[in-house]
């Protein structure tokens, strides 16, 4: 997680998951931009997506070429998406990575495809609940956009977490973003 009130939008929380992937240790990444992954490698246009995303405070989804601590390049699907407070403040950015490995191109296009034939299955309340929470809106606020109640948003999501097979919504945003909302 990343806090965009501080300058240049440091990461002041890792779990062991991306210390594993990289190779860093938690002391090593906390208080930096992400940006100490990219090398020589690293698709520029790509990472123009992620810092777009972040300045228009919306969810973004790459698959892009990083660096390991050792220099091992790898392949990695990159989710950056906005967290609000109950009154609208952009609070975090959290970002997810999963490395893809050496048939990347071919997965991440699958798991796009896949994610957009589940999106458009949706019932359109349901859709319109996981595009809100795919903005970073939590149920409260996602309830008072939808005039419905916050036990609504709730049901409406362990819905969605089922019948997408995600156990998370963690998971659920990634899947969204995945299917381009």
């Amino acid at each position: 997680m990343s806090n965009p009130r501080k300058p240049d939008n440091p990461l002041e929380v890792a779990n062991q998951a991306f210390c594993d992937l990289t190779g860093y240790a938690e002391g090593e990444i906390l208080g930096r931009n992400c940006r100490f992954l990219s090398g020589l490698g690293t698709e520029p246009w790509l990472t123009e997506r992620i810092r777009e995303g972040v300045r228009t405070r919306s969810s973004v989804l790459v698959d892009i070429l990083n660096y390991k601590k050792d220099g091992t390049p790898f392949r990695n699907a990159v989710l950056v998406t906005p967290l609000f407070d109950a009154e609208g403040d952009l609070t975090w950015f959290l970002g997810s990575q999963v490395e893809l490995g050496s048939e990347s191109t071919s997965i991440f296009i699958g798991r796009r495809e896949k994610a957009v034939i589940a999106v458009n299955s949706l019932p359109p309340r349901q859709r319109q609940v996981l595009e809100l929470i795919a903005k970073g809106l939590l149920n409260k606020q996602i309830a008072w956009e939808l005039k419905i109640s916050e036990k609504t948003v709730k049901m409406h999501r362990a819905l969605l977490m089922e019948r997408l097979g995600v156990p998370t919504s963690a998971d659920l945003i990634r899947l969204a973003v995945e299917a381009g909302l």
